[in-house]
Formats: structure tokens, C-alpha cells, sequence
């Protein structure tokens, strides 16, 4: 049997711990007056010392600026919800340091360790974890990912040690004892997803574990090290960006929009015969799918004035209000601006056999934030592929999504703006920024026409509706609903 390792002096330990700890706080401070936040995942086989580790920085840190998160199986709400939900709505909030003994790598080792899986698998999961990853990276979150390198030897020694002590034995279950006898496949497939989720942003700091001073330690200067590292690029980043000229991605999305016929008619009296039908069959389909635990995400997206407050409450008029809620998106708020930008729209993703209306959405990440140049360049592009992700992640779950962009002429809304000046009761819809994005909209077309070409996608399409004529928009809207849903279903 191997030897226990030599272990750190305690003098020596305690006169090193005392200088970390006053570097931690003042870490803390500092992160008060910095963008972003701290993820310190903590990973490693059972016995590496997870729980002693998170109590020592308990210790160091200054309580009031740390969260400790530990997941365990999903509960029953958390199953209702896309796999990711969980995660993003528990994230700690700006200026603070989450504390992972548990994480999203928990339950795929987890489940490894009850039954062997493919690799496939196994790597499928990583992929979806380095997405997660690298949309929280991008989003300025500091991510400090450590695994806690031990032995099969030094596990099983220390399983022992723990068991030989009556105040201890409590800690070491008979799951512990199935890990240890595994030791060498759980390692294989951990070392697969590590080497699959070790990216720019998220890397892998392997620390040894045999010895707990030194392991502490080790992570205590690993987190000041990789703190001092983000505050350095983000300060060299910096968050402004100059709006530039804009250019077409994606030629196509813009020709689709300008080929839009927006000359579309319909009477009143027409209007009122086909209303029922569809509001009937939309009540119909929506009914169907809440009833078969689907949930429904419906985003709004259009002009200024093109009518998607009308158009929300006539589709809202053939459904339950207590199975659905609406989401204003208004500007971001101070907080919001310094998370990822899908954070806000993650918290209100609903659970299965509920629905939500998002009146602006995610897509403001690509439309309004890129014109004003509230992101960087590199920022709203990569934001295409992102949003496709997000909008994966909720269609593999078996959310319907659908995407409205309700479109109406340069005259047309010229005629809207006036109208609501001119009346009393319309005249708060209207501000100075509703005329300045009018003198953008050639900018603001190229922008539209590379959010359709390069998101409109089979899982979550995209569908233009002519909104010249308010009428024929809404019946519109209640048409494609209707359709949409039941293919869903069917499907």
C-alpha cells in the first residue's frame, strides 16, 4: 500500500493561508468595481476533499459577497424546464463569487457511474456544456474550473480513515464504495469530458488533492490568479464599441424582407367571419399542447408602430390567462447589462404546459444593440450562432418556438407616428428614439434581413407577416400559430 503523502507543515500553512486570505478579500473588493462575475467549479472523484475545500473558503472569504451552489438530481420543476434552465436562473449575480461542489458536469458523471454509456453520449454532453460555457465566458462571467487530481490509492485510504472514526463514518456511503471499485472508468470518462470542455475561457487547472494544505492553497492562488488575468482583459476589452457602417451579412434575409407584398387587404366584415375560426382553432391547439405538457415560447419582433401589441392581444384572446404570461422587454437593467444577454430571457423560459409571449425578445442582441453599437462587432456576430443554440436547447426539450416579424412601410409608419402624436390616448407610445431609429431603418433593414437569413431555422423559423393593413397581420398571426402548433404536435 502507497504512503501517505508528506504533508504541509501547519506552521507553514497557517503563515501562507493568513497572506491568501487578506488577497481573497481584497479580491472581493475589488470584484465590487468590475463587470463580470466568478464561477469556481470545484470537480474531482469522491474522497478529493470537495466539501472540506468549500468550507475553507467559507472561511477565508467574506460571507456577504458568495453564493454555494451543489446540484443534485433535477427536481420535478427543474425536469419541466430545458435542460440549461436550472443552471442559468441560479447564477450569482455581478460582483459576487459562485462556489460549485456541484455543477453541470455533476450529473453526467453521476450518471456514468450508475450506468456505462457510450462515449458518443458522453461527448454529445460535453458539447452542450462548452456551448453553456462559452455563452457565460463571452458574457464576461470569469469561469475557474478545478479538478481535484486523487489517486485510487490515496481515495481508498482516506474512504477508510474516514469510516474508522465514528464521528466520520456517516460521510462515506455505500455510492462512495461503488466509485472506488470504478475508479478507472469514471477516470476515462472524466478525462474525456475535460479534455472535450477545455477552452478558452473555461480552462482545466488539475491541483493535487493527497494533501489538503496544499490543495487549498493551491486553489486559493489559482482564483486570485485567473481574477487578476480577467480584470486585466476586460479593462484592455473595454465595453464601447463605435456603431459602424452596416453591411449584409446575408443578402438573402434582405431580399426576403423587401419581397414581403405588404399591399395586403382585408375588410372588416371579412375580418370578423374568419376571426372566430382561427381564434377557435389557435384555442384548439393550444389547449392540445399544454394538455400534452408542451410549452410554447412565441417572440415578437417588428417596426416600431407595426401593431405587435395588437397582435398579442387577439392571440391572447383565445387562451386561458392562467397558461400563458406576457414579457415586456424593456431596456436591460444595470445588472442585466453586465450578464450575458440571454440570462434575462432564460429566467422566464416556461415550464412544460405553460406558455410565454416575449413582446422584443433575444433578438434585440443583433438588431438594436449592434446599431447603436452597444456590443462589439464580434459580439453580435457570434450572437447568430449563440441564439440558434438557446433556441435548440428549448425545441430539443420539446418547446414550440415561434418568431414573428410583423413588418409594415416606410409611409405606414410615417401615418402611425402621426396618428399617435395627434391623439391624446396614443401619444405615450411615442419618443425622441421612435423618430431616430426612423432615419436609421436602411441600417436596421440590413440588420432584420441577417437576423431571418441566418437564424430562420427548421426547429424555430421565422415568419414575416405584412402588417400594413392591422387587420390581415392579425388574422395572419392567429393563421401561422394555429398551423405551426399542430405541426408541432403532429410531429
Amino acid at each position: 500500500m502507497a504512503k501517505a503523502p508528506q504533508r504541509l507543515a501547519k506552521r507553514t500553512y497557517q503563515a501562507r493561508a493568513r497572506v491568501l486570505r487578506e488577497q481573497l478579500v481584497q479580491l472581493q473588493q475589488d470584484l465590487r468595481h468590475v463587470p463580470f462575475k466568478v464561477l469556481l467549479i470545484l470537480a474531482g472523484p469522491e474522497g478529493a476533499g470537495r466539501g472540506n475545500l468549500l468550507n475553507t473558503l467559507a472561511e477565508w472569504l467574506d460571507p456577504r459577497g458568495v453564493e454555494t451552489f451543489s446540484y443534485h438530481s433535477p427536481t420535478d420543476n427543474e425536469r419541466a424546464h430545458p435542460h440549461q434552465w436550472r443552471f442559468w436562473r441560479s447564477l450569482p449575480a455581478m460582483g459576487r463569487i459562485g462556489l460549485y461542489a456541484g455543477s453541470w458536469y455533476t450529473e453526467t458523471l453521476r450518471e456514468e457511474a450508475r450506468s456505462q454509456r457510450a462515449l458518443s453520449h458522453v461527448a454529445e454532453e460535453a458539447g452542450r456544456i462548452r456551448e453553456f460555457e462559452h455563452l457565460l465566458a463571452d458574457g464576461g462571467t470569469l469561469i475557474v474550473k478545478v479538478w481535484l487530481d486523487l489517486s485510487q490509492e490515496a481515495q481508498g485510504r482516506r474512504l477508510r480513515t474516514l469510516r474508522a472514526e465514528p464521528a466520520t463514518a456517516w460521510r462515506v456511503t455505500k455510492e462512495d464504495w461503488h466509485h472506488h471499485r470504478i475508479y478507472d472508468r469514471l477516470a476515462r470518462t472524466a478525462e474525456l469530458i475535460r479534455r472535450q470542455t477545455d477552452r478558452p475561457g473555461a480552462r482545466w487547472t488539475l491541483i493535487d488533492a493527497e494533501d489538503e494544505r496544499t490543495r487549498d492553497l493551491a486553489v486559493g492562488r489559482l482564483l486570485l490568479t485567473q481574477f487578476h488575468a480577467q480584470k486585466k482583459r476586460i479593462t484592455l476589452l473595454g465595453h464601447a464599441t463605435r456603431p459602424r457602417v452596416q453591411r449584409s451579412l446575408r443578402p438573402s434575409g434582405l431580399k426576403r424582407l423587401n419581397a414581403l407584398p405588404l399591399d395586403q387587404d382585408l375588410s372588416e366584415k371579412d375580418y370578423d367571419a374568419l376571426r372566430e375560426k382561427w381564434l377557435g382553432r389557435l384555442n384548439r391547439a393550444v389547449r392540445t399542447a399544454l394538455a400534452a405538457e408542451r410549452s410554447i415560447v412565441f417572440a415578437f419582433e417588428g417596426w416600431d408602430a407595426a401593431g405587435k401589441g395588437g397582435a398579442i392581444r387577439r392571440l391572447t384572446s383565445a387562451i386561458d390567462p392562467r397558461d400563458y404570461t406576457v414579457i415586456p422587454v424593456a431596456k436591460p437593467t444595470a445588472e442585466e447589462k453586465h450578464a450575458h444577454y440571454l440570462w434575462r430571457f432564460w429566467r422566464d423560459i416556461p415550464r412544460d404546459g405553460r406558455m410565454t409571449i416575449f413582446d422584443r425578445s433575444w433578438y434585440g442582441r443583433v438588431l438594436v444593440e449592434r446599431i447603436e453599437g452597444f456590443c462589439r462587432e464580434d459580439e453580435w456576430k457570434g450572437a447568430f450562432g449563440e441564439i440558434n443554440g438557446f433556441e435548440r436547447e428549448l425545441t430539443d426539450h420539446g418547446t414550440i418556438v415561434l418568431k414573428y416579424w410583423l413588418h409594415i412601410s416606410h409611409a405606414e409608419q410615417l401615418r402611425r407616428f402621426r396618428e399617435r402624436e395627434a391623439a391624446p390616448h396614443k401619444s405615450h407610445k411615442m419618443n425622441a428614439e421612435d423618430w431616430r431609429n426612423r432615419r436609421q431603418r436602411g441600417a436596421y433593414e440590413i440588420a432584420v434581413g441577417d437576423m431571418l437569413a441566418l437564424t430562420d431555422r427548421k426547429n424555430a423559423p421565422w415568419y414575416l407577416v405584412a402588417a400594413d393593413n392591422k387587420r390581415f397581420a392579425r388574422l395572419e398571426v392567429l393563421r401561422t400559430a394555429s398551423r405551426a402548433i399542430e405541426a408541432a404536435l403532429e410531429d
